[in-house]
């Protein structure tokens, strides 16, 4: 009877939430924003582009002074500049209309800068000058240095590509961060958006007045573990839908929007950081969920209740305020006490496995820390709604509801 009730449950809770309306206008709105967002990248990206490239193409009328000797007389008519007598007379040229630019080339452009004096074309269309100035000089320097291969290696332009070891094989790198970070984009993902929901998970029936009828007919425990695990399916539906346009983008619109190049073969996928990383992510969503639901039955109402959903989002965003000493300083002690503190831990281990610098040792504290809290506050979860389940105006107080247990709750349905 306890397990068909709790399939009751679970059934009835996830067919509620993924047949309302709001549900999927709040889950697709995601995917839309997003291809909205990757739409004006793509048109950003191909405008950008053709207005820097036009930008140092640009055709204008040019005079110019050079005390480095870079620019010859060849360089100078490749951009159609003409000599001028001065720096001053070059200003005097752009006051008068004479010439649209004149450009100060000092006698050590490497570290002096090179001055450019020009007509007033608007904010953006003024940064012509500047590019056909960086342009001008670059091609003098090149073709001063007369060599393709050269000119590009004082350009810094030379690629170089690393291979670091561990022992005898050859570490993954980057390659081996970004499969167990994804979990922590999931985590995110799902306690940002489910918060919501594992909130009014118990107050929707102590808003309606129906939590007397319900707990005459089903065990709490069976109803708070039925409603947390539906929460956990609501969430991979959740994902499945966040995840489309992502995938969709990388595979079909890479080059279009701009998506860094790389090979899904060359990533690498360790077993112990994966296996880790899913326990975590399954730990903590458990514990953030079965936290939420235990504020939600001791509150009255949802609207007394959002106060402290926003602490609950405030405590995952906390470790990335020193997310940079998550990543080279993993022992030192704050982010000591981010890995083991339960609100905060998912986030800090999650960045740490990923990087690698998570011991066996310390995944092992963090996944018990994790299961036992959410084991913790599933009980107390089912304790403060037997004990607030008919407190439909007043808030629950804590000490009271668990010192009472089930002395002062309603009863339960009778054992088969």
């Amino acid at each position: 009877m306890a397990q068909h009730n709790l399939g009751t449950v679970i059934r009835f809770e996830f067919v509620r939430t993924v047949t309302k309306p709001r549900f999927w206008i709040g889950t697709l709105s995601v995917p839309v924003i997003m291809a909205i967002v990757f739409g004006l990248i793509f048109l950003s990206n191909t405008s950008s582009s053709t207005a820097a490239e036009a930008q140092r193409n640009a055709q204008f009328s040019i005079s110019y002074v050079d005390a480095s000797g870079l620019i010859t007389p060849a360089d100078a008519a490749a951009f159609g500049a003409t000599a001028a007598a001065s720096s001053e007379a070059g200003i005097r040229d752009v006051q008068s209309g004479a010439v649209e630019a004149s450009y100060e080339f000092p006698a050590h452009p490497e570290t002096t800068a090179v001055k450019v004096f020009g007509a007033d074309k608007g904010v953006f269309e003024n940064g012509k000058y500047a590019a056909v100035a960086q342009a001008m000089l670059a091609r003098a320097v090149a073709m001063r240095i007369g060599s393709p291969q050269l000119s590009n290696l004082a350009a810094g332009t030379v690629q170089v590509e690393t291979v670091t070891y561990q022992g005898s094989e050859v570490a993954g790198g980057m390659n081996s961060v970004i499969p167990p970070l994804a979990f922590l984009v999931v985590f995110y993902g799902l306690v940002v958006l489910l918060a919501g929901q594992m909130l009014n998970s118990t107050l929707e029936e102590k808003e309606n007045r129906v939590t007397e009828m319900i707990l005459t007919t089903l065990k709490p425990t069976t109803l708070i573990t039925g409603k947390v695990l539906a929460l956990f399916m609501v969430g991979v539906v959740q994902v499945a839908v966040f995840a489309s346009p992502v995938l969709i983008g990388a595979l079909f619109y890479r080059d279009a929007l701009s998506i860094p190049e790389f090979e899904a073969s060359q990533l690498v996928f360790d077993p112990a950081r994966m296996g880790v990383g899913f326990l975590i992510l399954v730990g903590g969503f458990a514990l953030f969920t079965t936290t939420l639901v235990a504020i939600g039955a001791v509150m009255p109402t949802a609207k007394e209740a959002g106060n402290f959903m926003g602490v609950m989002i405030a405590l995952i965003f906390i470790p990335f305020y020193s997310v940079s000493l998550v990543v080279s300083e993993p022992h030192s002690p704050i982010v000591q006490v981010f890995t083991y503190f339960p609100f905060s831990a998912p986030v800090t281990a999650l960045l740490r496995n990923a990087f690698g610098s998570l011991g066996i040792f310390e995944a092992a504290m963090v996944i018990a820390i994790l299961y036992v809290g959410a084991a913790v506050m599933l009980r107390v979860a089912v304790r403060l709604f037997q004990y607030g389940s008919i407190s439909y105006t007043s808030k629950v107080r804590i000490r009271t509801a668990l010192k009472a247990g089930s002395r002062h709750a309603v009863a339960g349905p009778a054992e088969p």
